[in-house]
């Protein structure tokens, strides 16, 4: 054959082998990509090949949910933000906040949280990213788009989670009301705008293998128990008519911690439960892992997870772990942080042992529970000094506060209160005493929305470099790591 036959003929069969590589590649990924999405059988949850995948790893909340603790502003989300425009004014307020959820997590971020082993991030969303009054809002779910991306990249699977629903469904300040009340459950119009949201999320998402499942209402709090029953039910019929093969992932009864009123398990669901100990708190009493205090531990869990058992359906704990203090709470803290790292330990072994899956939180903080945080020689912890101390001298704070500083104040409108009306004492939640009700109301609502003032005006004035400066202390290159915490959870992996 003449050699200007044979070339043609060559170039033909090398592009040939070619596309033949691409074409199995590309099958390769499409297969791995339906291989890697996760089902609920019986008691575990499963890849497509039928293989048990326990998920492990951390909520990345303070994100795309703010809360006052993680990032040392007081009050709730929409107030803060509110007083903080009015000093900042649009523009400003714009780039600072802009820079924060750019810097807060990136690749770096991900790559780190890979090189522990952890294969999930539950992130925390505030549906104020997503909509307003019924319209959606393209920036939050270009912001959620990113973080899963950037977890896929590096097989870590991703739960999204509902943590501010239209009218708050708890009673917190991380549900973003600023009241008392779970308005959720009083108005059917905010529980239809929570599962509209829903449906376009599963829109956008159904067929990402990713997607670890939808973690519909973070920590519900209705104290009739049967209205949350009742919108599960009705959430999950008309979220699968969009997305029928993610796992759902359902919060117990207040707090993610009460199943009592829940009857027949929902399909390819998986009930989500919240395992925080006292002994983890400073108000705890220290732990030195006593057989008693190990026993309680157990007790804890097996009471939440009873459910789940009894259905033989997956466990996730959504959230757990202790709180950590530093120098500045004075003599003893190292002490204390070790106590704090033997209960997570024993926790972890409680988990391990029933093959749940869990989510720690949190993935990233000023430095009171994040496995990284803020370099407390950085710009914006710096800038905020004062302001954090007089925050915690106040305990305008709920979560893991040393009330010993304000109850001299507080105890004799606790006992006036529990002499008058003793009944206060069997008000809802029924975990809560006078104190955390009282607290609540008055420190953590109050008080803390009178601190906006004081905290916007650290934001007075400030140059478009100082504020770049301020987002960019929370980038993981200018955050410090806890060392005892991130190892416990790389050896547990």
């Amino acid at each position: 054959m003449a050699a200007s036959s044979v070339r043609p003929l060559l170039i033909f069969l090398l592009a040939l082998l070619a596309l033949s590589h691409l074409f199995v590649e590309i099958c390769s990924l499409n297969v791995m990509s339906f291989l890697l999405s996760l089902l609920h059988r019986g008691n575990q949850i499963v890849n497509e090949r039928g293989e048990e995948v326990i998920l492990k790893g951390a909520g990345l909340g303070g994100w795309l949910n703010m809360e006052n603790f993680i990032t040392g502003y007081p009050g709730h989300e929409d107030g803060m933000r509110r007083s903080l425009k009015g000093v900042m004014g649009q523009e400003k307020y714009d780039r600072y906040f802009n820079g924060f959820l750019e810097h807060f997590f990136t690749e770096k971020d991900a790559e780190f949280f890979a090189s522990l082993g952890l294969n999930c991030i539950r992130v925390p969303f505030n549906y104020r990213h997503f909509e307003s009054d019924g319209v959606w809002l393209e920036a939050g779910f270009q912001w959620l788009e990113r973080v899963v991306n950037l977890c896929s990249a590096r097989g870590i699977f991703v739960i999204p989670d509902l943590h501010a629903a239209p009218g708050g469904q708890n009673i917190d300040w991380h549900a973003d009301t600023g009241v008392h009340r779970a308005l959720f459950f009083e108005y059917r119009d905010f529980q239809t705008r929570a599962i509209n949201l829903w449906k376009e999320i599963a829109r956008r998402y159904k067929g990402n293998t990713w997607i670890a499942g939808w973690n519909i209402l973070n920590e519900p709090t209705d104290p009739e128990h049967t209205r949350i029953v009742a919108w599960y039910d009705r959430a999950e019929k008309e979220i699968r008519a969009i997305d029928p093969e993610h796992i759902l992932f359902i919060d117990g009864n207040t707090w993610a911690a009460d199943f009592s009123y829940f009857k027949e398990p929902l399909p390819n669901s998986a009930y989500a439960y919240h395992d925080y100990t006292n002994f983890g708190f400073p108000a705890g009493g220290g732990y030195q892992a006593t057989e008693d205090q190990k026993a309680k531990l157990k007790r804890s869990f097996e009471r939440k997870v009873e459910f789940m058992k009894s259905h033989n359906g997956p466990m996730w704990n959504g959230e757990f772990g202790p709180v950590y203090e530093s120098a500045l709470d004075g003599p003893g803290w190292e002490k204390k942080n070790e106590e704090r790292y033997t209960v997570l330990r024993d926790q972890l072994d409680i988990y391990t042992e029933a093959r749940s899956s869990w989510t720690i939180w949190l993935y990233k903080d000023i430095g009171f529970q994040g496995m990284v945080y803020a370099d407390p020689e950085g710009p914006y912890i710096k800038l905020l000094a004062p302001f954090l101390a007089k925050k915690k001298r106040l305990a305008a704070d709920e979560w893991g506060t040393d009330l010993s500083t304000v109850q001299h104040i507080f105890q004799p409108l606790e006992d006036w209160l529990e002499k008058e009306v003793p009944s206060i004492k069997q008000r809802y939640p029924p975990m809560w005493n006078t104190s955390t009700h009282v607290g609540r109301l008055v420190r953590n609502i109050l008080l803390s929305e009178e601190l906006y003032p004081q905290f916007a005006e650290y934001f007075k004035d400030l140059s478009f470099d100082q504020i770049d400066a301020l987002a960019a202390s929370f980038a993981l290159e200018n955050c410090k790591q806890r060392e005892g915490l991130n190892e416990i959870l790389r050896s547990r992996a």
